[in-house]
């Protein structure tokens, strides 16, 4: 046993987890790499919620430091290229939107703007799915719905673009069309439309697994562009219903004694399988935000706070500093591999690739869902 959710009771000595939290990532470097990065724009944006709960202005002052050393005077963002086409470059915008609100600085708006461009001229499959990555032709991935479509989304809303919020239900419809699998309902990690990649199956196009984070990373969006999206859109009512789906499948393989959720969904019992704690974190604020906003049922709060129990319990450790550390998280995980990148293993996608990569501790994308999940947590008690 790492922690202990006695550490967290009401009316003890430690404040709440996301506030402990977020402290903890703001003693530690936040920077791994000098680039607009999802990592630490998905640590940010739990922050920034931090602050939405606890009206502390130090948390905002934080995000907004920290974006300001990428976003310029005239709303250039430092290290990010629209022409790489890369969806993982969108997540940190999200932050862009309530330091634009809060501040009135134009080059916040302007860095939006240049954000939204390049989903204009994105490339898509021939259905009109985003590719993932120019680097990755005519593949949609799980983890693209997170990145892009709650960013979308709130453009959408924010700067009066209603044709946008089509174009982000029909991401969402067409990657569970595609990956969802009938008997389990989980969703396969990604889709290869041109089935050319080594890891894609011949007749359905998908990769061969199901990764616990990528469906973390879907779960995680669709709760976050239902924010967003109009309540009388005529596709709301099922992109909730897919909502419903994907936490149904997920409570399904919840592992019974500790509450977590494993790095293959799926396989609990398969030896080198492991409980894996950035996907755990994930599937807890979307059960836990899903039953706070009633698109789920109220029972899957029963879920959610075992699951966090049992991240408190297995995968938090204070030292003695009072420094909060997240464990078991992986490193990283993809399929195949970008041109120019022979030299590196090829990602095949399957049970043996997911559990061989590196675990890791205080990865942003492990600590940031964290937070979120607290604060999601913390308003139901």
């Amino acid at each position: 046993m790492i922690g202990s959710e006695k550490d967290n009771r009401p009316g003890g000595n430690a404040p709440e987890w996301s506030v402990r939290m977020a402290d903890s990532v703001m003693q530690r470097p936040l920077w791994r790499a000098e680039k607009w990065a999802y990592e630490w724009g998905l640590a940010l944006k739990s922050i920034e919620q931090v602050w939405r709960k606890t009206h502390d202005d130090r948390y905002l002052d934080y995000v907004r430091r920290n974006v300001t050393k990428f976003v310029g005077p005239d709303g250039d963002i430092r290290t990010y290229r629209l022409e790489e086409y890369n969806l993982d470059r969108i997540n940190p915008g999200k932050l862009l939107f309530p330091l634009y609100s809060e501040t009135g600085d134009e080059r916040y708006k302007r860095a939006a703007s240049l954000l939204r461009q390049q989903l204009r001229t994105h490339p898509r499959t021939s259905e009109g799915g985003f590719w993932h990555k120019q680097a990755y032709p005519h593949q949609m991935w799980l983890d693209g719905i997170y990145m892009a479509a709650p960013f979308y989304a709130e453009f959408a809303r924010t700067f009066d673009e209603p044709e946008g919020f089509d174009d982000v239900a029909h991401q969402i419809v067409l990657i569970a069309e595609h990956t969802r699998d009938p008997v389990s309902g989980l969703l396969y990690h990604g889709w290869d439309e041109s089935r050319s990649q080594r890891w894609a199956d011949p007749e359905t196009g998908c990769s061969p697994s199901f990764w616990g984070r990528a469906m973390g990373w879907y779960a995680m969006g669709i709760g976050d562009v239902l924010d967003h999206l109009p309540v009388n859109h005529p596709r709301r009512a099922q992109i909730i219903r897919i909502f419903q789906d994907v936490i149904a499948a997920v409570a399904a393989v919840q592992d019974p004694p500790t509450g977590l959720w494993y790095q293959v969904l799926d396989q609990g019992d398969r030896e080198g399988n492991y409980l894996e704690a950035s996907a755990s974190c994930m599937f807890v604020y979307a059960l836990a935000k899903g039953a706070r906003k009633g698109y789920i049922d109220t029972e899957y709060l029963d879920v959610a706070r075992r699951g966090y129990a049992g991240i408190v319990e297995h995968f938090v450790q204070v030292d003695d500093q009072g420094v909060v550390n997240l464990h078991r998280i992986c490193s990283v995980a993809g399929l195949g591999r970008q041109a120019g990148e022979l030299e590196k293993p090829y990602r095949d996608g399957s049970f043996e690739y997911y559990i061989g990569e590196e675990i890791v501790a205080n990865d942003h994308k492990g600590v940031g869902p964290f937070i979120l999940a607290s604060v999601q947590v913390e308003r139901w008690e």
